[in-house]
């Protein structure tokens, strides 16, 4: 299997737009800048999503990126798919003739992970990661004091050499 930046960048992005498109649309500005991801590259990105009519723009003051169908209809693989993304783990793109113009010994191997990874890939939605992550926000939040959560994260020391020195 070989998943690129390219659909690690998409599906990470659409996240944050459905993270936070409640309060209407989400400038890929601030995408970029939440996820250190290029605003360029963004750009890119969100024409092909928004050709398979999986975002729509909005433009002028106040505009940006909305999700064009409910979360719950989105997968992971319609994302992928969207920005051409090849998931294919065969040798031979699904051609059959890897070895020497013949089918290699392993290719029903490949090509039925190539379908397990698609089947998984379309039973998750963007509605399910989205549950997850704020899950996940709710209990790091709940186990942060107020002051701690406000103030955003702390830095750590490296490894076990590292020394905290407080300045009263």
């Amino acid at each position: 299997m070989r998943l690129t930046t390219k659909g690690r960048f998409a599906v990470t992005a659409m996240m944050d737009l459905a993270l936070r498109g409640d309060d209407g649309p989400v400038a890929l500005a601030g995408v970029s800048e939440r996820q250190k991801i290029s605003l360029s590259y963004l750009e890119q990105l969100f024409g092909k999503l928004r050709r398979f009519k999986l975002v729509d723009s909005v433009r002028g003051p106040g505009g940006g990126y909305c999700i064009a169908r409910p979360l719950s209809m989105v997968t992971v693989a319609d994302i992928i798919r969207a920005v051409d993304e090849p998931l294919d783990a065969t040798q031979c793109g699904g051609r059959e003739n890897c070895q020497d113009e013949h089918r290699c010994m392993t290719h029903d191997l490949w090509s039925t992970l190539n379908s397990r990874m698609y089947d998984y890939l379309s039973s998750v939605s963007l509605a399910d990661l989205v549950a997850r992550q704020r899950e996940k926000e709710a209990k790091a939040g709940a186990a942060t004091p107020l002051e701690d959560r406000r103030a955003g994260p702390h830095p750590r020391p490296r490894n076990t050499r590292d020394k905290v020195v407080a300045v009263i």
